[in-house]
């Protein structure tokens, strides 16, 4: 029976798929009655909630600009600030699209007069947006080439040679992987190939904790790995980029790394504590999974010449944005390696425009503009005094309030968001107390992508939860706890270990 699943496509068989469909319709009844018994108004208001989001939010919007600039602030650091909570109050609610409030901000500060319209949309140019670009388009050659599945493959077929031992490997898998890959596009990747796994060994979703363990262990894995490079994911680049147009001031590949590498390889470690602690295998064995990823991986055949060349452009773009970064330009490595991929026919423009959510460069130019609209009218400042800045004096303490804060805003929003709006405040509350900017622009960045709990923390987690074998009341403890873990490795590590790298609190 097993053996049979083994080589059947990834959908659960229907036992298991009426087990997700009955459990995820009961929310669906249970509502249905609810409306039923609401007045009426009520439903109304519901149905109309995102127009009168917007239309409130407008409302917001307008009777600020209208009112005269309170002390130490300029009526365009008032605009600005209008329009920055414009901002957040739509990327929280997500009523519009987050890419298409980061175009409203880039509309609305030249038609208030707080940057000229040159300016705006000259910030679409900074070189984070373009470094995300070659990175996104690099990942899609490595994943569309079978490279990366195949490396998958081997490492699990390899390793995984008994229950502990091959969610062991998924999650330190995914960490690696995420290194160097968007850790959404790994999670993508693994998902598939995760879910064959527990329908062979027979695992029931919603029932098995070993199921959902190897979920999350995937899921886990690419969050942790995502923070090491400047690659895992955009906000690490965005909140650069960010930093880069207020300041002046930025952070290289190598000294991100070496910032956030022993938190990365310390939360690996507890992440697989907690992982074998929370989510014990009821499985004496795992031979199934063993004999159904050696059928894949000998499926695959030999290594293609398109792997050889990708694998190859990667080892070398790696190295120089480690080791020329600087001196060149993070941008105008990976577009160059991307042009050398199409020279070579490594890559295929179809695959890139299928790939590349084109749509994120919208939300990161508005984010960078938004930012230096903020430095540049003093808004952000003012922002700083006003808030942490105006009782929290202490490098240390600032760096740990702010990580704290970040890590629980990601379990509730988009961590791009996150970045998008603390960064202006973060840069302003390191000018208030007169602290190296790269420092807070670390204790934001870092910790945004160290969500652990809720699905809306990260696409990894959303996937998780949609595989039907992890549940809320699965997650709740393990992942509140390596959120907690996180937040107190990160300042211990930034108190004890930076100042040893040139980054003194």
């Amino acid at each position: 029976m097993n053996e049979k699943r083994a080589t059947s496509s990834p959908a659960p068989d229907p036992p298991a798929a009426e087990g997700v469909l009955e459990g995820a319709a009961r929310p669906l009844v249970l509502r249905g009655r609810l409306a039923q018994t609401r007045p009426r108004w009520l439903e109304r208001l519901a149905r109309h909630k995102r127009l009168i989001i917007i239309a409130l939010t407008m409302a917001i919007f307008f009777a600020l600009v209208s009112q005269p600039a309170p002390d130490g602030l300029t009526p365009e650091g008032l605009k600005a600030l209008a329009i920055f909570l414009v901002c957040v109050i739509f990327w929280v609610t997500d009523v519009i699209p987050l890419m298409i409030t980061g175009l409203l901000a880039v509309i609305l500060f030249p038609l208030t007069g707080v940057l000229k319209a040159n300016e705006a949309y000259a910030l679409f140019g900074n070189q984070a947006v373009f470094f995300i670009l070659g990175a996104f388009i690099l990942a899609s050659s490595f994943m569309r080439s079978g490279l990366s599945q195949r490396i998958a493959l081997l490492v699990l077929k390899r390793c995984g040679k008994t229950p502990e031992r091959l969610m062991g490997s998924l999650f330190l898998l995914s960490a690696v992987m995420s290194f160097w890959i968007t850790a959404h596009a790994v999670a993508a990747m693994m998902f598939p190939i995760v879910t064959e796994i527990a329908l062979a060994l027979g695992l029931k979703p919603g029932r098995s904790r070993y199921g959902a363990g190897l979920f999350l262990a995937m899921a886990w894995g690419c969050i942790i790995g995502s923070v090491a490079t400047f690659l895992g994911g955009a906000r690490a680049p965005l909140a650069v980029g960010i930093l880069q147009e207020t300041t002046g001031r930025t952070i290289g590949f190598l000294p991100w790394m070496l910032a956030a590498g022993p938190t990365v390889v310390v939360l690996m470690g507890v992440g697989l504590l907690v992982l074998l602690r929370f989510f014990p295998s009821e499985l004496g064995e795992v031979e199934v999974a063993e004999r159904f990823l050696s059928e894949k991986a000998q499926a695959l055949g030999p290594l293609t010449r398109r792997e050889k060349g990708i694998g190859a452009l990667m080892i070398v773009t790696i190295f120089c944005w480690v080791t020329l970064g600087d001196r060149l330009g993070l941008a105008n490595i990976a577009l160059a390696a991307v042009v050398i991929a199409f020279i070579f026919q490594l890559m295929t423009w179809k695959e890139v425009e299928e790939d590349v959510n084109w749509g994120v460069f919208l939300l990161y130019g508005g984010a960078i503009a938004m930012g230096f609209a903020l430095e540049r009218t003093g808004a952000a400042s003012w922002v700083a005094r006003h808030t942490l800045g105006g009782f929290i004096h202490s490098p240390v303490l600032m760096v740990a309030a702010l990580a704290l804060s970040t890590i629980v805003l990601t379990e509730m929003m988009s961590n791009s968001a996150v970045v998008a709006s603390l960064m202006p405040v973060a840069v302003g509350l390191a000018r208030d107390i007169a602290l190296d900017p790269r420092l807070l622009t670390l204790a934001l960045a870092i910790p945004s992508g160290l969500a652990f709990t809720l699905p809306l923390s990260t696409p990894a987690m959303m996937l998780a939860y949609s595989s039907g074998f992890v549940r809320l009341r699965d997650v709740i403890k393990g992942g509140l706890l390596l959120d907690l873990i996180a937040w107190a490795v990160f300042c211990l590590l930034a108190v004890s270990y930076w100042p040893w790298i040139g980054l003194e609190l």
